[in-house]
């Protein structure tokens, strides 16, 4: 299982408020059923079974962005694809109590 965390980052916006933006990227991400989505408060956590869901998943919330007329984004990518035994955002969070 792959744990992801990522943050896009909208460059020359009018207001400093991000929750526009950030409520668009849960939107498209909710409608694909291959991933957990985890909004946090500095970013946002994916688990996917793959690679390949993840950066589909990243790339959809990026584009979405773009789709309200931004045209800068930075988006950062944080991952931890463990491979010895399966790992959750449940178990990993048990792991830290």
């Amino acid at each position: 299982m792959i744990i992801a965390e990522f943050s896009i980052i909208p460059i020359g916006t009018k207001t400093p408020s991000v929750s526009k933006y950030v409520k668009a990227v849960l939107k498209e991400l909710e409608k694909d059923g291959r991933i957990r989505v985890k909004p946090e408060v500095m970013g946002t956590i994916i688990e996917t079974e793959n690679l390949e869901d993840l950066f589909k998943a990243v790339k959809k919330a990026h584009n979405s962005i773009f789709g309200l007329g931004v045209k800068r984004i930075v988006t950062e990518i944080k991952i931890d694809d463990r491979r010895d035994k399966k790992a959750t955002i449940e178990s990993k969070i048990r792991a830290l109590r």
